[in-house]
């Protein structure tokens, strides 16, 4: 036993036999690879790719891929690499004007930030990870957060400060007023976005 125990560990295991199991009578593998989001060129784009292997042996590779574009329409920003987990939660975030909030009826606000909330998603309606978010697996677990700023100052400013990073987002414009209620982001893992919002107060 002393002997065997001082053997080098190649050594000792050298003649230990492995049975291969036929890949027909192993359950199906389904493997997932990390969602990478990219900012080049100011531009954010997304890649999200995995693969199945049955019990029969077949395989097959997806992938979607898709550009998020910023501001109403489109997006600028400084040239860098952002990456994130598929894990990552997916969340939009919804910035009210908490002026109007002390001023206008509660059913008038929150009409604001649906509307906000509809066109960034609908405005990016082909984008990988919005189609994540409004799947049908996902579509009764949306997450959203709901901030405030203090007024139209504060919420123009958010909203340059969003094009500036390349964050895709909606300012709600209300008309015949012509006046900027709120703004609402695009769908984004989390990670890629907080940092846009971490000095504003949860709306209450």
């Amino acid at each position: 036993k002393k002997t065997d125990m001082g053997t080098p560990f190649c050594s000792r295991y050298a003649s230990l036999n492995f049975t291969h199991f036929p890949l027909r009578l192993a359950p199906a593998i389904q493997l997932t690879f990390n969602t990478n989001h990219r900012r080049r060129n100011g531009v954010v784009t997304s890649r999200m790719e995995s693969t199945s292997i049955s019990p029969s042996g077949d395989s097959s590779t997806t992938a979607v891929s898709a550009t998020a574009t910023g501001g109403d329409t489109t997006t600028t920003g400084n040239n860098s690499t952002e990456e994130s987990s598929i894990t990552d939660t997916v969340i939009q975030y919804v910035v009210l004007r908490r002026d109007l909030i002390d001023t206008w009826p509660l059913g008038s606000v929150v009409t604001q930030g649906c509307h906000a909330a509809v066109a960034a998603i609908w405005s990016h309606k082909d984008d990988a990870v919005t189609l994540q978010y409004c799947s049908p697996s996902n579509i009764d677990s949306m997450h959203k957060v709901t901030l405030e700023v203090k007024g139209e100052a504060q919420i123009l400013n958010l909203a340059e400060k969003l094009k500036a990073g390349g964050i895709a987002h909606k300012l709600w414009i209300e008309q015949p007023e012509n006046i900027p209620t709120c703004l609402a982001t695009k769908p984004y893992p989390k990670s890629l976005v907080s940092s846009f919002f971490k000095k504003l107060k949860l709306c209450k």
